[in-house]
């Protein structure tokens, strides 16, 4: 497996911890807020993601507007990164020959020449009931990407059906279509817009893909159960 920065992933793939043994005068970019702990070598500074305009595309879209920059200086330097969701936390080596398409939330932490951006996904996003970006990252380096549960990776040839709700990642080599189960009526489709059920993506060509082993919102349904309301 190819990398350039010395890694390791900890606790996974329930409560999945990346640590980073930066090389001395290289930098890391890393989501806001997820640096845990680190050697005090390493120098912090926040940046936004892109440049000014893509970063505004991506707090729409409700990621985050910043990235943090650590730059080991004088030694190498350990540090330890956490994602804001228990899961698990996955490596993949980008090349000019393929690009990868993150869920917005999904970003952990990459090589500085990794180009961030935000691709807009259009009624896809729409139908899918999440962000309506997606990010996109391209260049040659290490990149980090989570999930909420274990990441299971697929390779697929041909076709793949997938629940929007469950991807995390996947290869730009794949074409990929939004769909409703059960036809496209008029029920279907709204309980797939407003409900967020019935809806998949069909994958085809060539390429990986990686989904998530549980789904964040009806953990946050069933603990909305147990909310302390007001009484009138």
């Amino acid at each position: 497996m190819n990398n350039d920065i010395p890694y390791r992933i900890e606790h996974s793939p329930a409560y999945a911890s990346l640590v980073l043994d930066i090389p001395v005068d290289q930098t890391v970019l890393v989501e806001a807020s997820a640096m845990a702990a680190m050697d005090t070598c390493l120098k912090m500074k926040s940046k936004i993601k892109g440049g000014l305009g893509k970063g505004i595309g991506r707090m729409l879209g409700g990621e985050s507007l910043f990235v943090n920059e650590f730059t080991a200086q004088g030694r190498s330097g350990e540090l330890y990164i956490s994602p804001n969701v228990p899961g698990d936390i996955q490596h993949y080596y980008l090349t000019k020959k393929c690009n990868l398409m993150v869920q917005g939330s999904g970003f952990v932490a990459c090589s500085p020449n990794i180009e961030l951006d935000s691709k807009f996904q259009g009624l896809k996003g729409f139908f899918s009931g999440e962000s309506l970006f997606l990010l996109r990252a391209t260049g040659t380096g290490d990149f980090w990407f989570s999930s909420y549960g274990g990441i299971v990776e697929i390779p697929v040839t041909g076709n793949y059906v997938v629940d929007t709700s469950y991807i995390v990642a996947f290869e730009d080599s794949l074409n990929y279509d939004v769909e409703v189960i059960g036809g496209l009526s008029f029920s279907n489709l709204a309980t797939g817009i407003f409900g967020g059920e019935g809806l998949v993506c069909r994958f085809s060509g060539q390429g990986r893909l990686w989904i998530q082993s549980r789904n964040l919102h009806p953990l946050l349904n069933f603990l909305n159960t147990f909310r302390p309301t007001k009484n009138n």
